[in-house]
């Protein structure tokens, strides 16, 4: 799939994006399941914030709820939209139509790098996790929120949790899996992997 056939299928998917459950976090229940993971994986406010394919901006504004700044980033110009929407009243958010995979952003500028379902859909995962380091203060740390799932084909989506921390790998980081089974996180029960992985620290050169 090229570029231009991404941003169109996310453009697509734009209106009715929020509806998913773990999307728009519309449910108080979800929202709040959301709010105590990020609590626990993010850095005490007021930390930076790079979200890389911030879709309509639900998290960012999550984030910015809890004393977070927030830059997101997201290529799809009806996501952007949303989320300029959604964050409009919040000053410590910004959003940019950009791609997550080579984000114009300020090296070394972030406390946070978080991606969420993002990551595997990058022509170059381990690339993308090269450029999103860079972005880091020295203890910066990698949120990736990920999972390999059922596409009700026959297929599988998605990246496994070893995936992740073998890419990790390949750019000298350690990253700390965090399963997330917790149906009111997804607003239903799952039979699939779904997980977050930390990556804390510097790199370790050989």
């Amino acid at each position: 799939m090229t570029s231009r056939d991404a941003v169109r299928l996310w453009d697509a998917e734009a209106p009715g994006f929020d509806l998913a459950a773990d999307h728009g976090l519309l449910d108080p229940a979800v929202r709040a399941a959301w709010s105590r993971l990020m609590h626990d994986l993010l850095p005490p406010p007021a930390s930076r914030v790079a979200d890389l394919g911030c879709g309509t901006g639900t998290l960012a504004l999550l984030l910015a709820e809890h004393g977070h700044a927030v830059d997101g980033i997201d290529f799809s110009p009806e996501m952007v939209e949303r989320a300029l929407t959604k964050t409009a009243h919040e000053p410590d958010v910004t959003v940019t139509e950009a791609d997550a995979y080579d984000p114009p952003l300020t090296p070394g500028d972030y406390d946070v790098v978080l991606s969420r379902h993002v990551l595997w859909a990058m022509p170059d995962p381990v690339e993308a996790l090269r450029r999103w380091s860079a972005l880091l203060a020295p203890e910066g740390r990698l949120v990736l929120v990920e999972g390999y799932w059922s596409q009700g084909d026959g297929t599988r989506g998605g990246l496994t949790a070893q995936e992740v921390v073998t890419a990790l790998g390949a750019i000298g980081r350690s990253g700390t899996v965090y399963p997330l089974p917790d149906p009111q996180l997804w607003g239903k029960r799952i039979d699939d992997e779904r997980y977050a992985v930390v990556s804390t620290g510097p790199i370790s050169r050989p």
